[in-house]
């Protein structure tokens, strides 16, 4: 089996490089890597992939909230209306769907994707 070192410089031949040899070729094998390090460097640490960013957790907890409490609100809304005016199940039916659209609004809002102008226009 190739464990036991004979692959390695200076085993298996009989040779042992002098430490100028090793300092060369540990110069060159950092002359090959430099790209990939200043390339890693330059990599932001979220795409990296180690770890968590809290800073996306809290965002994504806001938005899904925002979305939820948009619905809850909406169904609230329709139910209490059904209750008081006797138009059970259509008020609720229609004031779900206008929560469903209001928390997607305050999604977009929240992300910053509303009140931008469209390409093109001013």
């Amino acid at each position: 089996m190739a464990s036991d070192g004979a692959n390695r410089p200076g085993r298996g031949t009989g040779d042992n490089p002098s430490e100028a040899e090793l300092s060369e070729r540990l110069r060159r094998l950092g002359e090959r890597l430099g790209p990939e390090r200043a390339e890693a460097d330059v990599r932001p640490a979220s795409s990296a992939g180690t770890g968590s960013d809290p800073n996306g957790i809290g965002k994504a907890m806001r938005l899904s909230s925002e979305f939820i409490a948009g619905i809850i609100a909406g169904f609230g809304i329709g139910w209490l209306g059904d209750r008081l005016l006797g138009t059970s199940p259509w008020g609720m039916i229609v004031f779900l769907m206008l929560g469903f659209v209001a928390g997607i609004m305050n999604v977009m809002r929240s992300a910053g994707m509303l009140g931008r102008s469209l390409p093109g226009k001013k």
